[in-house]
């Protein structure tokens, strides 16, 4: 287990360094994602006042949606770095060492995970600075911050596996694609109550990125109740074990073919 941990550790510090070196990989999707919420909170707040949010701010309603595209982009990039490695022949050259098959898939998981934490931390603070006022105080902002955190590790799982399959940037890329219609069929711009087409409301109640946006905005919103957030961890907690072995047999089947 020593060992894993540290082999895991190792590759997830190699990534860190590979995006710390090449910083433009990283800002573009922070952009956006600001974008998103400023252009959100500007053009839709209105819709607050509507009977159904009850005086909610729309900025904290909003928000969860700017860190789940995040997750989304900033994740992905640890599929990218797969694919770079796979191109070079450096990923061929990792199978040839000690470190176990998910040891070396599991370091630039992490590694994404931790971006989108600091991605997160920044778009939190950009909320503060329009105004945003947490319900459940600190505690909630850890729930915001550990929802990011695990939304972005099943994320990377994806991203990897698609990756590892693929073994093409496009191609990686154009899969993580799949992943943005699950942002907009959801409860993403109003309450679920008020989604008015009937379709749209069955598939936003089995979208694992509904109970993410409910555990967030109640910390944001509402304050401490446990359902909507054991709701949101369990979603999560499905996801990665989804992604990940997903990531961990993409990588055997990887190594079947090398």
């Amino acid at each position: 287990m020593n060992k894993f941990l540290r082999d895991t550790g190792i590759h997830m510090r190699r990534n860190i360094l590979l995006t710390l070196r090449s910083p433009a990989t990283v800002l573009p999707n922070m952009i956006i994602s600001l974008f998103f919420l400023f252009v959100y909170q500007g053009g839709l707040s209105g819709i607050a006042n509507m009977p159904a949010f009850g005086g909610a701010s729309y900025l904290a309603f909003i928000l969860p949606v700017s860190v789940v595209s995040a997750a989304i982009g900033g994740s992905g990039g640890a599929g990218q770095a797969l694919v770079r490695d796979l191109e070079n022949g450096y990923f061929a050259r990792l199978l040839l060492t000690p470190s176990s098959r998910l040891a070396i898939v599991l370091g630039p998981m992490i590694a994404g995970m931790l971006q989108l934490i600091i991605q997160t931390f920044l778009i939190l603070c950009v909320g503060f600075f329009l105004g945003l006022n947490i319900k459940a105080g600190f505690a909630g902002f850890l729930v915001v911050m550990g929802l990011a955190a695990g939304f972005g590790l099943g994320f990377a799982g994806y991203s990897v596996g698609v990756a590892l399959r693929a073994k093409n940037a496009q191609a990686a890329q154009a899969g993580t694609f799949v992943f943005f219609p699950l942002i907009f069929l959801s409860s993403t711009f109003v309450p679920l109550e008020m989604i008015q087409a009937g379709w749209l409301k069955v598939v936003a109640k089995i979208n694992p990125t509904t109970y993410i946006f409910e555990g967030m905005r109640q910390v944001l919103i509402k304050g401490w109740e446990t359902g909507p957030i054991l709701q949101a961890f369990g979603a999560i907690g499905l996801l990665c074990v989804i992604t990940i072995t997903f990531a961990a047999l993409s990588a055997k089947q990887a190594v079947s073919r090398d």
